[in-house]
């Protein structure tokens, strides 16, 4: 699996949090910022990591702003991207076995690190159960085809 990292300034704190367990887990995985603590668009950010994840460069995105909300409404502007803002485990588990997202938007200012890295490792670590869930996937899929 190889990861793609993302941060504004109100999440510099748990993307940190988020290398080190992905270091820890031996995942590969790419820092893309932001590295300031003054104001920077999140836009800047999630839509790059949105972008390649599309394209397949990387497998999964992990956003980080201050509430989880902007990045996770870029992320999911981009085509083929399923990005879910998860602030507690059973959401993290319930989105990857039935949603099949492909990138995770946390908020630095709603939950602290330790809840964040519990969260990114469940999403890491739980597959998609695909059956009965695939017709309800593929219907987004359909939509992006024929509409975006």
């Amino acid at each position: 699996m190889k990861v793609a990292v993302a941060s504004d300034h109100g999440g510099i704190n748990i993307r940190k949090e988020i290398i080190s367990l992905l270091e820890e887990l031996n995942i590969e995985y790419e820092d893309m910022g932001c590295e300031c603590e003054t104001s920077v668009d999140y836009p800047d950010y999630a839509l790059p990591v949105a972008t390649k994840v599309a394209a397949g460069e990387f497998d999964r995105g992990i956003l980080i702003c201050g509430t989880g909300i902007g990045m996770s409404i870029a992320a999911n502007k981009v085509k083929g991207i399923r990005c879910a803002l998860v602030h507690d485990m059973f959401s993290a588990q319930a989105t990857r076995e039935h949603n099949d997202t492909n990138v995770l938007a946390m908020g630095e200012r709603v939950i602290g690190p330790g809840l964040a890295r519990e969260i990114a490792k469940i999403w890491l670590t739980t597959e998609y159960q695909g059956g009965r869930h695939a017709t309800r996937v593929g219907k987004i899929s359909e939509y992006e085809k024929e509409n975006l």
